[in-house]
């Protein structure tokens, strides 16, 4: 995970490296993701969430796309 600045110094990243950008995700999303994401983490019933789970938690807070499909490249 790389933090930036602005969404311009994203921009210029890329193009300084030839690779293409990524979805953005803005410090509050970050925050509710970990919060929702690891919010039963020191209860025995902890796992990890479920590819729907993970889609509705995505969904949430506003990260929608196919990048955010756990199941966009799964070979199952």
């Amino acid at each position: 995970m790389l933090f930036f600045r602005s969404e311009e110094r994203v921009r210029e990243w890329c193009q300084e490296r030839r690779v293409a950008p990524r979805p953005l995700v803005s410090m509050d999303q970050l925050w509710a993701l970990a919060t929702k994401w690891y919010s039963t983490r020191l209860t025995p019933e902890s796992r990890r969430p479920k590819p729907e789970e993970m889609r509705g938690i995505f969904a949430e807070i506003g990260l929608v796309g196919e990048f955010w499909n756990p199941k966009a490249d799964w070979k199952g």
